[in-house]
């Protein structure tokens, strides 16, 4: 004798456009959030928490129907308005690359819980290049080597790249790179 029972499936669904979000330091970052279920809700309720590797979640916000409560010591950089899930980072900070964590929870007949994780990145703007000759004169007509640098103050995933004429220059007996 076997019993078998059919239930109603209330499944939340809760998805972010990218786990790896690239933002600029200094610019507002929004890490949108998406979520839908099949129940009837008495309650939703959306945690924000931030970890960096190597410690302990932070938690950063949540909130419980329409009403929000932050932790004080970062409530005025971050920001969510439910029963949108989606976090507003203004400004973004070197300090705030890491893992963001939400979590939605949704109670009706009984509760369903969904979490993702978000991995943020700051990128920092590459300054405008400086290049410096040696010797400083830079006439070194038939003979002799000129050696030319070029240096960023600031700026993240920096990547250097030689010209001559507008054509990428490429290592050879002329041109030697370091």
């Amino acid at each position: 004798f076997f019993l078998f029972f059919a239930g109603i499936c209330s499944a939340l669904k809760l998805t972010v456009p990218s786990h790896t979000i690239h933002g600029i330091e200094g610019q507002p970052l929004h890490l949108t959030v998406d979520y839908n279920f099949n129940t009837t809700a008495s309650e939703i309720q959306i945690i924000w928490l931030f970890e960096r590797p190597q410690s302990n979640p932070k938690y950063l916000l949540g909130s419980v129907n329409q009403r929000v409560v932050p932790d004080l010591e970062y409530q005025h950089k971050f920001t969510l308005t439910p029963p949108n899930a989606s976090l507003l980072i203004n400004p973004l900070q070197s300090s705030d690359e890491g893992n963001y964590i939400v979590k939605v929870n949704v109670r009706g007949n009984g509760t369903v819980a969904a979490s993702q994780k978000i991995q943020v990145a700051v990128d920092v703007p590459v300054t405008k290049p400086a290049v410096l000759t040696e010797p400083s004169s830079g006439v070194v007509e038939y003979v002799g080597n000129i050696t030319l640098k070029c240096t960023v103050e600031k700026g993240t995933r920096v990547v250097y790249q030689w010209k001559k004429n507008g054509k990428p220059l490429h290592a050879g007996p002329n041109y030697t790179f370091s």
